[in-house]
């Protein structure tokens, strides 16, 4: 392999060893060379005049082109501008601290301070003979100092036309802090590692397109480097989230993502065929049947992170795929889940911000320790005056009581929501949902849902109609959803078969309404199938353990913890509709 091509330096320098000899590179080495450059304009007062760069123009494929012609320019003078390595010694964060101690004006001694630092270009200016880089790496951003007079022959210029906004460079010197104060590091030698194509967004404006930050990521992580600080705080909380649970004494499985049968929730799943197999598999809406089956199996404590699949809507709160942890014990109830859920939370936020206090879009939540917990009934008693308790099994009277109390200024679309519920049972979360879960801001456990809607939940040891089951909302969306498990095989069977019958009455009644060819190619949210996990079912009948669950939405905790307003800000690279050309 060719060496490395070096502009004239000193052979004796010192930190040649720090440049790497296995590819060819553009490299500019420093040197006494005092060779001349013309001066600045006058009028510029100390203001950095910048260097010409191709990213002023708003043409992308002409920048694109002017950039191609220095790729191959480079390439003519035998210099690779797409490099193989480079050697680093430091981090930028990692100067920055070494070398705080420099005042304005100081050098580090170049014979015992060599270093060696890669990043991208994010800013250039120019001062007569000077010119100077901000280069961003991973931890933070460091100024590249480079002299003309230091710079062999023409090589300041080469800079200038070689080098733009965007490139990802090497570069090796000493340190230096600036009469103004900027930690440097003072180039010996500076070398084209991946020459950019493409033009940055606008320094002063950033990529303030929506759609297009979220279908660029790699983009909106240049543009908006806060933008990357969300995904390395949602990498601590999943970290945190792992110490946490196997500190408890948890174990991490693995289960399916592709299904026999979509169980575990009841959400609208992805389909897919096997060529192999002949039959359709589905991607998995929940993993809790699987680790239900870990408990059949022995296991006492598991615990999966994994991705989420569901063919529903998308909003600031949904998106297709999420993450989720879901965990089981064995031989506890759903009170020892509240206290695993609330230890979890709290640990993440300490984690991440070393308090408990948060700002969420101007609203302070309060994560210290004990959380309100409240049953669903009292809750929504409170909000609406409404005793579900008291109105008996008659579901007519019961809607006509509720659309009373809500008042006629009721939504047109919740009222329909309301005349719809099949049961006490779901008018009660009905209301719920309209009325009380908006206004759950601090974190709240919801305790003791209806039956009806909670069908994998052990039913309630003193309250007849209802389960151990809760849910734990936070800015008035719901975060967490546990249960004392259903162990009963028969009565499982016996719930899970009505909730497909439940489901395929809705399918019907939704097939049926599809008039036009047009339409059937949009189905309803109640329009797929639902199916029995027998497997799921045979294994209970070898006995589970009593035992509580949990699942909680990492996305959404993150979403809390970063200060994002939709989801999608904390997912980095969600599901978009086609763009239109």
């Amino acid at each position: 392999m060719d060496a490395v091509r070096l502009w004239s330096l000193s052979s004796s320098h010192p930190l040649k060893q720090l440049i790497r000899t296995t590819t060819t590179r553009l490299v500019i080495r420093c040197c006494s060379s005092s060779s001349t450059r013309t001066a600045p304009k006058p009028g510029g007062r100390g203001r950095g005049r910048r260097l010409s760069t191709s990213t002023s123009t708003s043409d992308k494929d002409a920048v694109r082109a002017i950039r191609l012609n220095k790729v191959q320019e480079l390439r003519s003078k035998g210099l690779e501008p797409y490099a193989y390595s480079w050697e680093r010694t430091h981090s930028a964060n990692q100067l920055q601290d070494i070398y705080k101690h420099l005042g304005n004006g100081e050098e580090s001694k170049p014979e015992n301070d060599g270093v060696s630092i890669a990043g991208r270009i994010v800013a250039r200016r120019a001062f007569g003979k000077l010119a100077f880089l901000t280069l961003r790496d991973d931890s933070g951003t460091i100024q590249l100092y480079c002299e003309k007079e230091r710079l062999a022959d023409d090589q300041f210029d080469q800079l200038k036309s070689l080098v733009d906004i965007g490139d990802i460079v090497g570069a090796t010197g000493s340190i230096k802090r600036t009469e103004k104060g900027e930690l440097s590091v003072y180039v010996n030698s500076f070398a084209v590692l991946t020459k950019s194509l493409l033009p940055l967004p606008d320094k002063y404006h950033g990529l303030t397109d929506v759609d297009k930050r979220y279908r660029q990521r790699y983009v909106d992580m240049i543009a908006n480097p806060e933008v990357a600080d969300v995904f390395r705080k949602r990498a601590k909380v999943v970290s945190e989230i792992r110490k946490t649970v196997e500190s408890f004494g948890f174990i991490e499985v693995e289960t399916p993502v592709l299904q026999g049968a979509a169980g575990g929730a009841e959400a609208r799943p992805f389909v897919t065929y096997h060529n192999s197999l002949g039959r359709d598999l589905y991607l998995r809406i929940a993993t809790e049947l699987h680790l239900k089956r870990m408990l059949v199996g022995g296991f006492e404590k598991v615990y999966e992170i994994g991705r989420i699949f569901r063919n529903e809507g998308i909003s600031t709160r949904h998106n297709p795929e999420f993450t989720t942890i879901e965990m089981y014990e064995a031989y506890s109830d759903y009170e020892s889940m509240m206290n695993m859920t609330e230890e979890i939370v709290t640990r993440c936020a300490l984690a991440v911000h070393g308090k408990l206090t948060l700002d969420y879009q101007g609203v302070e939540i309060y994560l210290e320790r004990p959380w309100k917990r409240e049953t669903m009934h009292n809750l929504v008693k409170e909000a609406t005056g409404i005793t579900f308790n008291e109105l008996g099994n008659d579901l007519q009277v019961a809607k006509e009581v509720t659309l009373k109390n809500l008042g006629a200024d009721l939504d047109y679309k919740y009222k329909s929501s309301i005349e719809a519920c099949s049961s006490i049972g779901h008018l009660l979360n009905e209301v719920f949902e309209i009325v009380v879960e908006p206004k759950l801001v601090q974190p709240t456990f919801v305790l003791d849902y209806p039956i009806e809607i909670s069908p994998l939940a052990k039913p309630h040891r003193r309250h007849a109609g209802l389960t151990e089951r809760f849910e734990l909302f936070i800015c008035g969306r719901e975060l967490a959803n546990a249960f004392s498990e259903l162990t009963d095989p028969m009565d499982q069977r016996r719930r899970l078969e009505e909730q497909v019958r439940q489901h395929n009455e809705k399918r019907a009644a939704a097939i049926s309404g599809i008039d036009s060819a047009e339409d059937k190619r949009e189905e309803t949210d109640e329009s797929y199938e639902v199916t029995l996990d027998d497997d799921f079912l045979t294994a209970l009948e070898y006995g589970m353990p009593p035992a509580s669950g949990m699942g909680l939405g990492i996305d959404r905790l993150v979403m809390i913890l970063t200060n994002s307003a939709s989801i999608r800000d904390v997912i980095a690279f969600p599901v978009l509709k086609i763009q239109q050309q």
